[in-house]
C-alpha cells in the first residue's frame, strides 16, 4: 500500500485491533498503522519528511524519545498512554506539550472514539505545523527581502554619480526578478513649456536613459518620448501603478496602450513576452521615472535562444516581483531625487562661490581670473602629489572630496579683500589718483604764479624805465622765469617717476626732503608747498605702492577671508576650507602672515596654494603696477623663496617636474 503523504501511526503500547480498526475506518486515507512489532523498526528506518504519530507508554517516554532520529524530530507528534495516577506522577507534564512534541495524554482503558479524537487532533497538529512552517518561511523571505532592500538602499544612497546610480538601479531590478532585459526612463521638463496644474504631464517628457539585455547586444542611444497612455511606459507613468503583462504580443482587450517594439524585436531576432513596468514614485507620490523589465527567466544567467524556442524559457512576472520592484522603484526614486537635490545644492553652492569671486574681482578688475588660476594650479599640484607612491609624497593622498575642498579654498582664498577699502585695494602707484591730480594742479598754479610774478616785474620796470633801458632787464627776467618753470617741470617729472612702485634710491629720498622743504610765496599771503609732508611720505615708500599701514590693511584680507568662511556651515568633507585659505600667506620660516605659523602648523594644501598664488601673481598679464614676469623668471623667483626657507622645496620641485604651471599657460592661450 502506498503510504506517501500519510501520517504513520507507530504504536509502541499495543492498542489492540478493535480500537485501531474502528478509529481508522473513516480515516484510512490519512493514516497508516504500525503495530508494536514493526513500530520500533519503522521509527529508526524512516527518513525525509514523513509525519509520525508516536503512541508510547507515559512512563517509558523519556527512554523512547532518545530513539527518535534527529532527522524526524520536528515531524513527530507524541501521544502518551497511561493511568491517571501515572499522568500525575509525570513531573512537568504540561511542559512536555511544548518542548517534546507531546500533543495528548490517553488514559487507560482507552476507547476507539477517544483514539479517533487523537487522530483528528494529530491531523490538526500537522496542519497547524505546516501553516507555521509556511509562515516561518514567509517571514524569513520577508526578512531577507527587507535586508536586501536595506542593502540596496545603502548602495543607492552611497553612489554619488547620477548616471552610475541609474545603471545600478536597473541592474539590481534585473537580477532580483531574473529579467533578461530592462530599460529605465526619467521624466524631465520640456524646454520652453510652462507647467499647467490641470495637466501636470503637459510640460514633461520621458527620456530613455539606460537599457540592458543579457541575451542580445543592443545599441544604446538616448531619446525622448511624450508621456501618453498610448504607450505602456507612459501609462505606468501617468497612472502611478505597475503594469504586469504576461505577453505583450497578446494584450488584454480595451486597454489604451499598445506594444510598439515588434519591429525592434525583429531587428534583434528577439521575442519580448512578459513585461513588468513600474513607476518610480518620490516622497510626494509623483512619478519621476519608470523601470521596465522584460522576459522573466527561470535562471537569470541563461541566454535566451531563438524567438520560437525562447518562449519556453520565459515566465510571467509574479505578484511578488511586482510588489518588490514597486518598493525598490520608490526607494530608487528617493535616492535619485536625493542625488538630484544634492547636485542642485552643489551647483547652487558653486554658483555662490563663482558669484563671490566675481564680486571680489569686480572691486579689483586688475586681478580678474586670479582666483580661478590659483585653484587650477593648486589642484594640479595636489593631483600630481597624489599620483606619487614613493618618497615624501607616498603618504599624501587626496580623495575626490579632498580635491573639491582644495578647489573651494583656492577659489575663495582672497574673498576677504571685500573687506579692504577699495582705494587701498586697487592702489597701483604710491600716490592715490586724487593726490597726484592735486599735485599736478598745484604745479599748474605754481607755474602760472611764477609767470605772473615775472610778468608783474617786467610791467613795473617798463613803467619806470624806457624801452631801450628795459630790454636787457626783461631778457634776463625771461630767462630766469624759464629756468624756474623748467625746474618746476623737472620737480613734477621726478614726482611722477618716483610715484611708480619701484625701488627708491638714496638720492631720491634726499630730493624728496628737498622738495618738501620748498615753498612758493605769492603776494606775501599765498604759500604753495612744492610737496606736502603726506605726499612726501607716500613717495618715500621704498618698494611697491603701499606704506606700512596700507600693507597691514591689505594683509588683513586673510583674516577677513577666514572670518567669512568659518561662518559657512561646511560639510565634514569640506570642513578644512577656512583653515586652508587662512594659511596661504604663511611662510615656512615663520615670517608669513597673519599668524606667523611655523612649518609644521601650515597645512600641506596651504603650502601648495602659496606656490600657486605667488606664481600667478608674478606671471599675471593684467597688473597695471608691474609688467608680467616671464615663466622662467617667475620660477627663478620662487626658487629664491625656496632657498630662503620660505616655500616648500618638495612641492616646488613637483610644481616644476610635473609642469603644473603649464595648466594656466594653456588656459590663457586657449
Amino acid at each position: 500500500m502506498d503510504s506517501r503523504g500519510k501520517i504513520l501511526i507507530l504504536d509502541q503500547v499495543g492498542l489492540g485491533a478493535s480500537i485501531t480498526q474502528e478509529a481508522l475506518k473513516d480515516l484510512y486515507y490519512a493514516f497508516e498503522y504500525y503495530a508494536p512489532k514493526d513500530a520500533a523498526v519503522k521509527l529508526t528506518t524512516t527518513f525525509g519528511s514523513a509525519q509520525i504519530l508516536l503512541v508510547t507508554d507515559a512512563v517509558l517516554f523519556h527512554r523512547v524519545k532518545r530513539a527518535i532520529p534527529k532527522t524526524l524530530a520536528d515531524n513527530v507528534a507524541v501521544a502518551l498512554v497511561g493511568t491517571r495516577e501515572q499522568a500525575e506522577d509525570i513531573s512537568e507534564l504540561g511542559t512536555q506539550f511544548y518542548t517534546q512534541q507531546v500533543i495528548d495524554f490517553l488514559e487507560i482503558p482507552l476507547s476507539a472514539s477517544r483514539f479517533q479524537l487523537l487522530l483528528h487532533r494529530t491531523q490538526a497538529h500537522f496542519q497547524q505545523r505546516a501553516r507555521f512552517d509556511l509562515l516561518r518561511r514567509e517571514i524569513a523571505e520577508q526578512r531577507e527581502e527587507l535586508e536586501k532592500l536595506n542593502d540596496i538602499g545603502v548602495a543607492l544612497s552611497s553612489e554619488q554619480d547620477i548616471g552610475r546610480l541609474l545603471e545600478i538601479i536597473l541592474s539590481i531590478t534585473l537580477e532580483i526578478t531574473g529579467a533578461d532585459a530592462g530599460s529605465l526612463y526619467i521624466i524631465e521638463e520640456k524646454p520652453g513649456v510652462e507647467f499647467d496644474p490641470s495637466s501636470p504631464f503637459k510640460n514633461k517628457q520621458l527620456r530613455f536613459r539606460h537599457a540592458q539585455n543579457i541575451s542580445r547586444e543592443v545599441p544604446f542611444k538616448e531619446w525622448v518620448m511624450p508621456i501618453s497612455t498610448n504607450s505602456i511606459v507612459g501609462y505606468a507613468a501617468i497612472s502611478g501603478q505597475p503594469l504586469n503583462l504576461p505577453d505583450v504580443y497578446a494584450l488584454p482587450d480595451g486597454v489604451p496602450y499598445s506594444f510598439g517594439g515588434r519591429a525592434f524585436d525583429q531587428s534583434l531576432n528577439y521575442r519580448t513576452k512578459s513585461m513588468l513596468t513600474v513607476p518610480m514614485l518620490n516622497r510626494s507620490q509623483e512619478t519621476i521615472g519608470v523601470i521596465q523589465l522584460m522576459n522573466k527567466k527561470r535562471d537569470f544567467s541563461i541566454m535566451l535562444p531563438e524567438p520560437d524556442e525562447a518562449v519556453n524559457y520565459i515566465l510571467p512576472f509574479t505578484h511578488k516581483d511586482e510588489t518588490f520592484i514597486y518598493s525598490l522603484a520608490s526607494q530608487a526614486a528617493v535616492a535619485y531625487e536625493n542625488r538630484l537635490l544634492y547636485d542642485s545644492i552643489r551647483t547652487l553652492f558653486e554658483g555662490f562661490i563663482k558669484a563671490s569671486v566675481t564680486a571680489i574681482e569686480a572691486r579689483d578688475p586688475t586681478t580678474s581670473g586670479h582666483s580661478e588660476r590659483v585653484a587650477i594650479l593648486t589642484v594640479g599640484i595636489a593631483e600630481a602629489a597624489d599620483k606619487i607612491q614613493t618618497g615624501v609624497f607616498r603618504d599624501i593622498k587626496f580623495t575626490k572630496q579632498d580635491l573639491q575642498e582644495i578647489k573651494y579654498a583656492s577659489l575663495l582664498h582672497d574673498f576677504g579683500k571685500i573687506g579692504v577699502r577699495e582705494p587701498v585695494l586697487v592702489k597701483a602707484k604710491k600716490l592715490y589718483d586724487d593726490e597726484l591730480r592735486a599735485i599736478k594742479d598745484r604745479y599748474v598754479i605754481l607755474k602760472k604764479a611764477v609767470e605772473l610774478k615775472y610778468t608783474k616785474q617786467k610791467v613795473n620796470y617798463l613803467l619806470e624805465h624806457s624801452r631801450n633801458e628795459a630790454e636787457q632787464f626783461i631778457k634776463a627776467l625771461d630767462q630766469e622765469c624759464y629756468d624756474k618753470l623748467s625746474e618746476l617741470d623737472d620737480f613734477l617729472a621726478f614726482i611722477i617717476k618716483t610715484n611708480e612702485p619701484t625701488v627708491v634710491r638714496s638720492e631720491g629720498f634726499e630730493k624728496l626732503k628737498e622738495l618738501q622743504s620748498k615753498i612758493f610765496i605769492y603776494n606775501d599771503d599765498e604759500v604753495y608747498p612744492y610737496l606736502t609732508a603726506q605726499e612726501a611720505h607716500r613717495l618715500s615708500i621704498p618698494k611697491g605702492s603701499l606704506d606700512e599701514r596700507e600693507r597691514r590693511e591689505i594683509e588683513s584680507h586673510v583674516s577677513h577671508t577666514f572670518n567669512f568662511l568659518k561662518q559657512i556651515p561646511w560639510t565634514n568633507d569640506l570642513r578644512r576650507v577656512p583653515h586652508i585659505a587662512y594659511a596661504h600667506h604663511e611662510k615656512l620660516d615663520g615670517t608669513g602672515y597673519p599668524l606667523r605659523l611655523p612649518k609644521d602648523a601650515i597645512p600641506v594644501q596651504s603650502r601648495m596654494m602659496t606656490i600657486a598664488d605667488i606664481y600667478d601673481a608674478l606671471t599675471a598679464q593684467d597688473r597695471p603696477y608691474k609688467p608680467a614676469v616671464p615663466i622662467e623668471r617667475a620660477l627663478d623667483i620662487l626658487h629664491y623663496e625656496v632657498k630662503a626657507g620660505k616655500v616648500d622645496k618638495d612641492l616646488f620641485d613637483l610644481f616644476i617636474g610635473a609642469k603644473v604651471y603649464d595648466l594656466t599657460t594653456q588656459k590663457q592661450e586657449a
